[in-house]
Parts: structure tokens; C-alpha cells; sequence
């Protein structure tokens, strides 16, 4: 059977699997997979080795739920800018997929369900690092800095550190110096990531009111913001070398992608300053293969015996 629904066009009809991938959809899943990138390879540092394989299962689950409320929740609230921007305008409560009352119903379900599971397959403070940022998402970003300062990104990101926090917690029940670098890794890296997003999409993001800086300021000053957090992301992956007592793996690792990516940041700024292409995808699609790689030798140092 179908579910009738009003889409922006003409009323349609919609069966399981398509109600079922709107669903998925609206738990915006590569931000999903990037925030469990962050995740898994913490918990094999915190275990100083591979950690219970069933542990990692359960808080992947209990994490990948989080992300998808605070995500769903974001894509209900911002559902009217969501409307007018060509780079959303395809997400299911745009569509007409999915209801207004359905999504909000999702990301409650979602919010609970999540902090019960970690509660009881991890412990309680894995359970509570993952509730403060489901609500620092949606009350401190989406529904007081996103549409007010350029500085919501800064501060909205904190949301997408805790996974670093919540796999620490799991393994350990307990919460040490060597997350807290990780979390400011991710902290100074989501600027350079998102920055040049708001670059590409200047109109989109202008055309709704949104102040990202790529909105408020011009290439150039965007540029030069992009190295310093860079420069800055790179220290800071530094820093957990000695704190950590890390190996040849992740320390070459650190250097040689840091490197990398600064460079990548110098390239944008230089491109920028001269009112050329500045490609800034380029440096926004960087950033992931950066982190990503970084999260891969902190996973794998501990295996190593040098």
C-alpha cells in the first residue's frame, strides 16, 4: 500500500521503500559516516589495541542513531530555508516524502531510543556525552547560530567532536587528555571543511539569509581563515604524540597529511587573492580524505610496536 503525501508539484503516491529511504535520507548519512569515522578508531587507542568487537558494534549503533536525530532535527527546523536553497532543495521534507509531524516524531524517537541504547550496552556516560550533542546541535547551532553570526560553524561544530568524547567513554567509562586533543582536532578542522563549502554555495546560503563567511566576506579573507584553522588543526593533531605516547605509524602520518593539507589551504588562498577559480570543493573534499586518514593511524598505531 502506498501513503499519499504532497510533494512541491502534484500530490504522489509513495510505497515502503521509498518512505523507508526518505527516512534514511533525513538522517543525513555521509555526515552520519564521517562522525563514525572519528568514533571507531578512538576506542582502539582507549583500548590500547582492538577493543571488544561487540562494544564498538553497539556504541557505532547507539552514535549512528544520535547523529541521525540531531540530523533530522536540523532538516525539520530548517525546513523552510531547505525549500529555497538548490543544494537542498531535494531532501525529503522539501520533497514532500516525508510530513513535517513525521520528521519530528522520527527525531524524538530517534533522540530516545539512542540514549537508551548507549545507556545500556555502554555506560551512562557515553549515554550522556551523546545526548549534550544532540542538544548543542539543535539548540545551540541550528536554532541560535546558524541564522544569527558567521561564527556558527566555529561553535556549532562542537557537536561533531563529542563522537571522539562518546568512543573514548565507552571503552573507558572515563574521559583523559588524549580526547580532548582529538576533539580539538575536530573542533579546528571543521572550519576548513565547511568554509569553502559556503564558498561554492555563497548564493545558495545568501539567498535564505544565512551568514555563513563565505556569504559575509569575500575569497580572500575566507582563504586566509581556512590556513590559520588549518596550521592549527595540524598542531593540535601534533599534541597527541607525546600526550599519547603515539608511534612512528601516526606521527608520519600526522606530519605527512598535515603537510598535505595545509598545502591544499595555501593553494585556495593564493587562487583566491588572485580572483581565479578558486576551486574551494577541492579543499572541502580534502579535508575529509585529511581526517579520515589521520582517524585511520590512530586506529592502527596501537597495533604496532613501534
Amino acid at each position: 500500500m502506498g501513503v499519499a503525501v504532497e510533494s512541491r508539484t502534484a500530490p504522489v503516491r509513495i510505497g515502503f521503500r521509498r518512505k523507508f529511504a526518505a527516512y534514511v535520507a533525513l538522517t543525513k548519512p555521509r555526515v552520519m559516516e564521517l562522525l563514525l569515522v572519528t568514533t571507531i578508531p578512538v576506542m582502539f587507542l582507549a583500548a590500547r589495541g582492538v577493543p571488544d568487537l561487540w562494544l564498538v558494534a553497539a556504541t557505532v549503533i547507539g552514535g549512528a542513531m544520535s547523529a541521525g536525530s540531531a540530523a533530522a532535527f536540523n532538516c525539520y527546523i530548517d525546513r523552510d530555508i531547505d525549500s529555497v536553497m538548490a543544494r537542498t532543495k531535494n531532501r525529503p521534507l522539501v520533497t514532500g516524502e516525508l510530513t513535517p509531524r513525521e520528521a519530528y516524531v522520527f527525531s524524538w524517537v530517534l533522540a530516545v531510543a539512542s540514549t537508551v541504547w548507549l545507556y545500556l550496552t555502554t555506560n551512562w556516560l557515553a549515554a550522556l556525552l551523546s545526548v549534550v550533542a544532540i542538544l548543542f546541535y539543535v539548540l545551540v547551532y541550528t536554532l541560535w547560530l546558524k541564522r544569527r553570526t558567521q561564527q556558527n560553524i566555529i561553535w556549532g561544530g562542537i557537536a561533531g567532536c563529542f563522537p571522539v568524547l562518546i568512543g573514548w567513554a565507552a571503552v573507558t567509562g572515563s574521559l583523559d587528555w588524549a580526547p580532548f586533543i582529538l576533539f580539538g582536532v575536530v573542533f579546528l578542522w571543521t572550519p576548513p571543511h565547511y568554509w569553502p563549502l559556503s564558498m561554492r554555495y555563497r548564493d545558495d546560503y545568501r539567498s535564505v539569509g544565512v551568514p555563513m563567511l563565505g556569504v559575509t566576506r569575500g575569497g580572500a579573507v575566507v582563504g586566509l581563515q581556512v590556513i590559520l584553522y588549518a596550521w592549527a588543526t595540524v598542531a593540535c593533531s601534533l599534541l597527541l604524540i607525546p600526550v599519547a605516547h603515539m608511534g612512528l605509524v601516526y606521527t608520519l602520518t600526522a606530519l605527512a597529511c598535515g603537510v598535505w593539507f595545509v598545502y591544499e589551504t595555501h593553494r585556495l588562498y593564493a587562487l583566491a587573492i588572485r580572483h581565479e577559480n578558486a576551486s574551494p570543493m577541492r579543499v572541502f573534499h580534502g579535508s575529509i580524505t585529511y581526517l579520515s586518514v589521520l582517524f585511520l593511524a590512530i586506529a592502527v598505531d596501537p597495533l604496532l610496536p613501534f
